[in-house]
C-alpha cells in the first residue's frame, strides 16, 4: 500500500471507555463506531449512543455513519439518520441515532460494542444558481418507478 494516499484524522477521546474507529481489513471503507454506554433498544425503540470521540475531518472531505450490516441482519439494528452526515467544521461528539427494527426482541449494547461504521468521502464545494430553464436530459422528469421493473 502506498502510504503517500493515508489520511490522517485526528481523533479525540472524550473519555476512557472510548475505542478509536478502525476497519477489519486494509481497504475497508467502513471504520468501526463502537458505544461508550450500556442500551438496552426495545422494538422499535430509537435513541442516541456516544462514541466518546470527535475528529477533524478535513476540509473538501465529509463523514457518513452507515449500519453495519451484520447487526443490520441478525438483530434488526439499523440508523434512524441513515446515512448520519458529519461536515468537517463539526467538532463535537460523535453520537448514533439507533432503532430497534425487530418487531420482537429488544437489542442489548454494551460498552466497546461496534454500533456503526464511519465512512469518510470527498465532497465537492458547489455553489447553486438560480435559472429559469434546465438542459433536458434522457430521463427528464420522470420520477420513482420512471425506469421500469426489473424481472431479474
Amino acid at each position: 500500500m502506498d502510504q503517500n494516499h493515508i489520511h490522517t484524522i485526528p481523533t479525540k477521546k472524550l473519555c476512557a471507555e472510548a475505542l478509536i474507529p478502525h476497519n477489519a481489513y486494509v481497504g475497508d471503507a467502513g471504520y468501526d463506531l463502537c458505544s461508550t454506554e450500556e442500551v438496552v433498544l426495545q422494538p422499535f425503540e430509537r435513541t442516541l449512543i456516544p462514541t466518546g470521540l470527535a475528529i477533524e475531518i478535513p476540509f473538501g472531505y465529509a463523514g457518513f455513519v452507515v449500519p453495519r450490516s451484520g447487526l443490520a441482519i441478525k438483530q434488526g439494528l439499523s440508523i434512524v439518520n441513515a446515512p448520519g452526515l458529519i461536515d468537517s467544521n463539526y467538532r463535537g461528539e460523535l453520537k448514533v441515532i439507533a432503532i430497534n427494527l425487530d418487531p420482537h426482541e429488544p437489542i442489548s449494547i454494551h460498552v466497546g460494542d461496534r454500533i456503526a461504521q464511519l465512512v469518510i468521502m470527498k465532497v465537492e464545494s458547489l455553489e447553486f444558481q438560480e435559472v429559469a430553464e434546465l438542459d433536458d436530459s434522457e430521463r427528464g422528469t420522470g420520477g420513482f418507478g420512471s425506469s421500469g421493473v426489473s424481472n431479474a
